[in-house]
């Protein structure tokens, strides 16, 4: 594995572990960006936190990683439409809108994440 690719799969690590670990942090900032269509907010707020950890985890183990890495694109996959309710108008965080313009700079940036998990998946 060259030196890039050990460099990006570390940061990538740790994203997802602090970004896990945020899930329950500050559970209300992410519950407030869960479309208002999607039940049980308070239990997929805690599914994605323990997700992104275990992509994290995964990621470590050359065993896991393939598997962590698929793993993290489907999650990934499946949080656009949480990026797209944003572009709605209809999301608040912390009792304000969020405003479009960091709606579509989230949007932009998630094929790039996929991008860059799915860059682990024939590694």
């Amino acid at each position: 594995m060259s030196t890039l690719k050990k460099i990006s799969l570390i940061l990538l690590i740790i994203g997802y572990l602090l970004a896990g670990i945020n899930h329950f942090r500050i559970p209300a900032f992410y519950i407030g960006i869960i479309p208002k269509y999607l039940p049980f907010p308070n239990i997929l707020n805690t599914l994605a936190g323990l997700f992104e950890i275990a992509g994290g985890l995964g990621l470590i183990f050359k065993s896991t990683r393939k598997f962590a890495a698929w793993g993290i694109v489907l999650m990934l996959i499946a949080f656009i439409p949480v990026h797209t309710a944003m572009l709605s108008g209809h999301t608040r965080l912390n009792g304000a809108y969020v405003q479009p313009v960091w709606a579509w700079v989230r949007l932009f940036f998630q094929p790039v994440l996929i991008v860059w998990a799915w860059w682990y998946t024939w590694d």
